[in-house]
């Protein structure tokens, strides 16, 4: 008996799919999920100068250590008053904890797609010469095996004790340890097309090597790096967090997830505020990064696509 009646039965008895945002959420949840947060975290860091109950930096010494919720009645000039509720409390010098994770959500977002633009940049172009011309990949790959070698939070570590401490030196720190898993990926799928006929009959014709590689192979990596630019980021983030908490990372004074934990971790069994709502905010967004990362990989990926 052959199989193929029996798959078109099936073909023809499968349900139709959902439309509209039913039938999106069950074929691209992962990707809508990801994509709001992040939208909504994109928000938060531009308008965080309106968001902002108070400058991040300010110091308020009666007002140390208060619970979220708490309200302090604050007199004005003119010899008014009006109360001023911490929503997230305040950590030990009294600034206002709300106001410092709206901007340290800014700070985390650059450095993340700062980071992930400038080393997906950086390895595609070296992926793509070591993977078509050999002599090349011989040297730049055994370099990248090196410092892949190396773990990247300690690598980031070390290049940070280089410089002086800034937002600068965290992004240089971080995009290092990325740049050869990107090399790894481009080059892997140079290896794969250049053997492709078309790739063949384009040498053939006489077809040189740049436009070559932009023309015929470059296209073929756009997917791949579009998933992988996902997880730099989400990497980068976490990175920059695990720098900041250890304080060699961006200043203490300037507001970021990792600074508002490293600064309420001595007091953390008396005040979790102080390290609850920025590890909220950035497990959060590490893993809508990560989700939407694994749903574009379903849906660029012919291998892994779901049928709809």
């Amino acid at each position: 008996m052959s199989v193929e009646p029996a798959l078109l039965a099936a073909e023809k008895t499968r349900p139709p799919p959902k439309r509209g945002l039913p039938g999106l959420l069950a074929r691209d949840g992962g990707i809508v999920f990801g994509a709001v947060v992040l939208l909504l975290m994109a928000i938060i860091g531009v308008t965080a100068p309106w968001l902002g109950t108070k400058h991040p930096s300010e110091i308020n010494p009666a007002s140390r250590n208060r619970v979220p919720g708490y309200e302090q009645t604050i007199r004005n000039d003119d010899g008014t008053t009006r109360t001023f509720t911490y929503k997230m409390g305040s950590d030990s010098l009294g600034r206002d904890v709300y106001s410092r994770v709206v901007y340290g959500a800014r700070i985390s977002l650059i450095i993340g797609v700062t980071v992930a633009l400038i080393s997906i940049a950086i390895g595609l172009f070296i992926g793509l010469i070591a993977g078509y011309v050999r002599w090349v990949d011989a040297i730049v790959m055994r370099l990248m095996d090196g410092l892949m070698a190396i773990p990247a939070i300690l690598l980031a570590i070390a290049l940070v004790s280089l410089f002086r401490a800034g937002l600068l030196s965290v992004i240089v720190a971080i995009i290092v340890p990325e740049i050869p898993r990107v090399v790894r990926l481009v080059r892997s799928i140079v290896l794969s097309v250049r053997e492709e006929p078309y790739v063949e009959a384009a040498i053939m014709a006489g077809t040189r090597t740049p436009l070559l590689l932009i023309r015929h192979i470059l296209p073929n990596t756009v997917p791949a790096l579009i998933v992988q630019g996902t997880f730099v980021c989400a990497n980068a983030i976490l990175i920059e967090a695990v720098l900041s908490f250890l304080g060699i990372g961006i200043p203490p004074e300037t507001p970021t997830w990792g600074n508002i934990m490293a600064e309420g971790r001595g007091l953390f069994r008396i005040y979790p505020h102080n390290i609850f709502f920025p590890g909220i905010c950035l497990a959060l967004t590490v893993l809508a990064v990560n989700v939407l990362g694994d749903g574009l990989r379903d849906r660029l990926d012919p291998k892994l696509a779901r049928r709809v």
